[in-house]
């Protein structure tokens, strides 16, 4: 018989210029996006490395390598939904996810309804299932400096009955 499975998971980006910013599938009005070999979806990136971990699975290096061009540019929302399939594979389905944007802006809360929805839809859980939370670094840092966003994430995998 199966257990529940607790995953944690962390992501980091640097700003860029001349890239769109998208978080938790929804795209954010800003002056810059974030640099990465994906779409750099930090909060999707920071969910996939929870659920892997939690159902024994590795992490998002594993699953989609940062040196495999196929994954070059891909949305951090189709990674999840690949992700996905492999806890549900592996006998897992998710009782909540919890996740923290830090950056210093663009604010977080004005968003948060719709990239809960998304992380929701792209996993298969009822809205309610997913919360974010924005956070500042309060100015310490390279994320309170504005250079960047972090995310960090936790998951209940529950077995499938």
């Amino acid at each position: 018989m199966k257990e529940p499975r607790v995953g944690i998971g962390f992501d980091s980006h640097r700003f860029t210029e001349g890239r769109p910013l998208v978080l938790g599938g929804v795209a954010i009005p800003f002056e810059r996006g974030l640099a990465g070999h994906s779409d750099a979806d930090a909060a999707a990136h920071a969910l996939i490395d929870a659920l892997l971990g939690a159902a024994g699975a590795g992490d998002i290096g594993r699953l989609f390598p940062d040196d495999d061009e196929a994954f070059r540019g891909a949305a951090g929302m189709d990674l999840l939904r690949k992700a996905m399939e492999e806890v549900r594979r592996r006998g897992y389905r998710v009782g909540n996810a919890d996740l923290v944007v830090i950056a210093e802006a663009p604010r977080i809360a004005p968003h948060a309804e719709a990239m809960r929805a998304a992380l929701a839809e792209a996993i298969g859980a009822p809205p309610e299932r997913i919360s974010i939370k924005g956070k500042t670094a309060e100015g310490m840092g390279s994320i309170g400096a504005g250079e960047g966003i972090a995310a960090h994430a936790a998951v209940l995998l529950l077995p499938v009955e």
